[in-house]
C-alpha cells in the first residue's frame, strides 16, 4: 500500500528530473505539439493532402517570409516595443526593387538584380532607422510611430505606380523566390543538411566544454545525445520531405528551396547576434529592466534604433524574397502580414512585457500561423473567415502570454 502511494510523487520527481536533465523549455516543447496537432488534424481534413510533399514544400517557402521578419521582431518585442509597419515596408520596399528592376535600371543588365537589391535593402534600413529615432530619440510610443509607418509606406507603394504591378523581374533574381529551379536540388540539400548536423554536434560540444571550464553544471552524457539526436533527425527528416518533391513533370527533386535558405542563414545570424553579442545582451537588458540599463552605461537609445534598423532590413530581406516569388511588384503584397509576425512572435514565447524570447520559439510561432493559413486554404475557407482565425489566435497568444507572466511573478 505504501509503494502504491509513492508511485504519483515518484512519478512526478521522475519528470521532474527528466526535464531537468535534458533542459526542456516547455513553452517550445508545447508550441512543437500544438504544431504537430495542427499537422494531423489538417491532413485528416484534407485527406492526406497536407502532410504530401508538395503541400509541405510550398509550406517551408510561405513560412520563410514571415520567418525572416519575426527574427528581428522578436528583438522589437523583447525590448518592449512593436512593429506594426511590417508588411508595408515589405511591400514598399519590394515594389521599389521591381520598379528599378523593370523601369529604371538596364533591363537585362547582369548587375541589375545585384542593384536594385542593394539599394532595397539599404532603403529597409533606412526605414527602419527612421522609425527608431522617432521612438529612442523623441519619445514617441512605437505603437504610434509604426501604425503611421503602415499607413505611409502602403500609400507610397500605390503612388510609384499610381496603383499599377510592375513584372516582369530579373530572371535570377526571381530564384530568391523558390519558383521554377529556385531550389538546390537533392545533392547540395545533404550538403546543407550534413553541414547543419556537423555544426549541431560541434556546438553541443563546445556548449558542453564551456560550461565545464567556468563550472556550471552539464547534462548528462545521455541527455546531450538524446537532445542532439533529435535534432539531427529533425534535420534528417526535413531535407528528405524537401527531396521528396520533384520539379513539375520531372523525376527531378526540388531540394531546398532558397528562400528556406535564406530563412536559415536569417535565423543563425540573429540566434547568433542574441546569445554571443553585447548587441544581444543590452537587448535583453534593456528589456528587463530599461531603467537600470541606461544607469549600467548602456547606451539605450542607439540599442533601439539598431533594432528597428534590424527590422528594416529584414522586412527588406523579406520584401525581395515575396517580390521575387510573385515575379512582380503589386500594391497588395504584404497586407495584414505584420500580424502573421508579430503572432509569431509571441506564440513563439517572445513576452509583450519584454525581456523574453527566443528566435528557435519564433520560427516554431511561423510555422505555427503558415500551417494554420496552409491548412484553412486547402479546405477552401474563405480570405475574411481566415483572418477572423488568425486574429483569435493572436487573441489567444497574448492571453497564455499574460497568464504565463502573471505565474511567474
Amino acid at each position: 500500500m505504501m509503494s502504491l502511494a509513492q508511485s504519483p510523487a515518484a512519478h512526478k520527481g521522475g519528470a521532474r528530473d527528466l526535464k531537468s536533465a535534458l533542459e526542456i523549455d516547455l513553452r517550445l516543447l508545447a508550441m512543437i505539439a500544438a504544431v504537430a496537432v495542427i499537422w494531423v488534424g489538417f491532413d485528416l481534413l484534407t485527406d492526406g493532402i497536407f502532410l504530401t510533399a508538395r503541400n509541405l514544400w510550398n509550406l517551408a517557402v510561405q513560412t520563410s517570409v514571415v520567418g525572416i521578419m519575426t527574427t528581428g521582431m522578436v528583438l522589437v518585442i523583447v525590448t518592449r516595443h512593436i512593429d506594426l509597419s511590417v508588411g508595408s515596408v515589405l511591400g514598399f520596399v519590394g515594389m521599389v526593387m521591381a520598379v528599378l528592376q523593370a523601369q529604371i535600371l538596364p533591363v537585362g543588365a547582369g548587375w541589375n538584380w545585384v542593384a536594385s537589391l542593394g539599394l532595397g535593402l539599404g532603403l529597409g534600413v533606412v526605414i527602419g532607422a527612421a522609425q527608431g529615432w522617432w521612438v529612442a530619440h523623441r519619445g514617441v510610443p512605437s505603437f504610434i510611430v509604426t501604425l503611421g509607418g503602415l499607413l505611409i509606406f502602403r500609400g507610397l507603394a500605390w503612388t510609384i505606380t499610381e496603383g499599377q504591378t510592375v513584372a516582369p523581374l530579373d530572371e535570377t533574381f526571381q530564384l530568391m523566390g523558390g519558383g521554377l529551379l529556385g531550389s538546390i536540388g537533392a545533392f547540395w540539400s545533404w550538403v546543407v543538411g550534413a553541414a547543419g548536423i556537423a555544426l549541431v554536434l560541434v556546438r553541443t560540444l563546445l556548449a558542453r566544454r564551456r560550461r565545464q571550464r567556468y563550472g556550471f553544471a552539464v547534462r548528462p552524457v545521455w541527455a546531450e545525445l538524446a537532445v542532439a539526436g533529435i535534432i539531427i533527425a529533425g534535420i534528417a527528416g526535413f531535407v528528405v520531405v524537401m527531396n521528396a518533391y520533384d520539379r513539375p513533370r520531372t523525376d527531378i527533386s526540388q531540394g531546398i528551396p532558397i528562400p528556406v535558405l535564406i530563412l536559415i542563414g536569417a535565423v543563425i545570424v540573429m540566434s547568433a547576434v542574441t546569445k554571443v553579442t553585447k548587441f544581444g545582451r543590452y537587448v535583453f537588458a534593456i528589456g528587463g529592466n530599461p531603467e537600470a540599463a541606461q544607469l549600467a552605461g548602456i547606451n539605450t537609445k542607439l540599442v533601439i534604433m539598431a533594432v528597428f534598423a534590424l527590422m528594416g532590413l529584414l522586412a527588406g530581406i523579406a520584401g525581395a524574397v515575396q517580390t521575387a516569388r510573385l515575379n512582380a511588384g503589386a500594391n497588395s503584397t504584404g497586407e495584414l502580414l505584420e500580424l502573421s509576425v508579430i503572432a509569431a512572435a509571441v506564440i513563439g514565447g517572445t513576452s509583450l512585457a519584454g525581456g523574453t524570447g527566443t528566435i528557435a520559439g519564433a520560427i516554431v510561432g511561423a510555422v505555427f500561423m503558415q500551417s494554420l493559413q496552409s491548412g484553412m486554404i486547402l479546405l477552401g475557407l474563405p480570405t475574411p473567415m481566415q483572418n477572423v482565425v488568425i486574429g483569435l489566435v493572436l487573441i489567444l497568444a497574448v492571453w497564455i502570454d499574460t497568464s504565463y507572466q502573471r505565474r511567474r511573478l
